[in-house]
């Protein structure tokens, strides 16, 4: 799939990178990205992957947007309130990158539809705030074989992993199981800043380009934790699970040459 004119000039800051290449953005404008949740994570993971020239990007959220949302979620606007954060944040993305198809999808994703959202994705970008929805979405991206970047953010730390189900560990293999009830506090009691918000869903894009294209290295096998208070950044190594109820018995998924 060959870029036209504006596309090259429209491309051209990223086209100029010794990493990156012509055929890597040709894969982006022939791949497809779901980024679910279009919230304070999702807001620039969507917009990153949409400018980026990702060329088709379906952005699922059952929510309405609401004016606490509005300080770290710049997707929505004051007008936008009480509308489904999905049309929203797909009416702005479609003026930031008009070659890029947008799909909005206002749906709570749940066990018996996480299949169906993510299948033929090329790459699932999970940027919900709930545990629960995260072992769904990793359950379901490992069954259907399509890679997946999680990220969590709280206060002023976060974190993000990439899967290659089948290869890497996967969500469940790092965390067998999700944190007691009322240990861990949701953001409306901890509070979050919405420029921590935009670090880890910007790096949540990253990876989701790297996943797409391979120009460089993702952060398989690897939790990178942040510390946006101190600015600092850990590696923690993680690997599969023997005998995870999620990934054990994934074949891994075709590469791209």
């Amino acid at each position: 799939m060959s870029l036209n004119e504006e596309e090259i000039e429209r491309y051209s800051r990223q086209l100029a990178l010794p990493e990156w290449s012509g055929e890597a953005q040709e894969r982006l404008k022939s791949a497809s990205a779901i980024v679910i949740g279009l919230g304070a994570l999702g807001s620039p993971a969507a917009t990153y992957l949409v400018a980026a020239g990702v060329g088709r990007v379906g952005v699922v959220d059952p929510d309405p947007v609401e004016l606490s949302n509005l300080s770290r979620q710049p997707l929505h606007f004051t007008p936008d309130i009480e509308q489904g954060k999905a049309e929203s944040a797909a009416a702005k993305l479609s003026f930031i990158n008009p070659n890029v198809q947008v799909d909005p999808y206002p749906a709570r994703v749940e066990e018996d539809n996480a299949e169906a959202i993510v299948m033929g994705a090329d790459v699932v970008v999970d940027c919900t705030d709930s545990f629960e929805t995260r072992y769904v979405v990793n359950d379901a991206c490992c069954a259907q074989r399509v890679p997946l970047v999680e990220g969590g953010v709280l206060g002023l730390s976060g974190q993000v992993m990439s899967i290659r189900p089948g290869e890497s560990a996967c969500y469940r293999c790092a965390f067998p199981t999700a944190p007691p009830e009322g240990s861990v506090p949701a953001c409306r009691d901890a509070g979050v800043l919405g420029p921590v918000a935009g670090v880890v869903g910007s790096i949540q894009a990253l990876e989701a380009l790297k996943l797409l294209t391979g120009f460089a290295e993702p952060l398989t096998d690897r939790i990178l934790q942040i510390d946006e208070g101190g600015i600092a950044r850990t590696l923690v190594r993680t690997s599969r699970l023997e005998g995870c109820p999620a990934c054990a018995r994934v074949p891994a998924a075709p590469q791209s040459p």
